[in-house]
């Protein structure tokens, strides 16, 4: 049997999907797009971990609208270069040391605006999955207030053609390489080792 160690880690991503979030203010020209590793699926509602400081919970709680845009391995570095942006312009004083104010993160990433066909806020074209939604549910997540627990909604989804099986509404997931956060380091998905007992093919 393997013998443990106590350790105290700074951060536990121990592997989580990258997802960009575009939301929009009323009346902004540009969409926010950012960038997160807290998200996960439970039947059609994302459940989404976002801090009280940034543009996107700013722009969730104006509407309520948002586009989940999953982007796989090839984009790390359009996401790398947003990542110390933020699209608030009075940098929140916790993240002044690390983060600048960029009012236009689709053009220092490198990423292109498509409309979407329910909700405000457009989609990445960039992304090879990319789901409108709209929030139902914000929690504290904790007494400080420092996040939000955020439940969307998935009301469409879009896929690239290559992605999609003919004549299905599946997936090819051996097409699909997502883009993973293993403690702030971006990993593209590996080789398949097995299938669950739920799989429809």
């Amino acid at each position: 049997m393997n013998s443990t160690l106590a350790i105290e880690p700074s951060v536990f991503y121990f592997g989580t999907p990258v997802a960009l979030l575009t939301t929009a203010k009323a009346g902004d020209e540009t969409a926010n797009i950012t960038p997160i590793s807290s998200a996960w699926a439970l039947g059609d509602t994302y459940v989404l971990g976002l801090s009280n400081g940034g543009k996107a919970m700013r722009n969730l709680r104006d509407n309520g609208e948002l586009v989940i845009n999953l982007p796989d391995a090839r984009l790390w570095e359009s996401i790398e270069r947003i990542a110390d942006t933020t699209g608030v312009a009075d940098v929140p004083a916790p993240k002044r040391d690390k983060y600048r104010f960029e009012p236009d993160k689709w053009t220092l990433g490198g990423f292109t605006p498509r409309p979407s066909g329910i909700v405000g806020p457009p989609r990445i074209a960039e992304c090879p999955v990319q789901m409108e939604a709209r929030v139902t549910n914000l929690t504290p997540l904790d007494e400080e207030g420092d996040a939000t627990i955020v439940h969307a909604k998935v009301l469409r989804t879009h896929v690239h053609q290559a992605l999609a099986v003919p004549g299905t509404s599946y997936v090819d997931v051996d097409a699909w390489k997502p883009m993973y956060y293993t403690f702030r380091h971006y990993f593209a998905q590996g080789e398949r080792v097995g299938v669950n007992f739920r799989a429809e093919r």
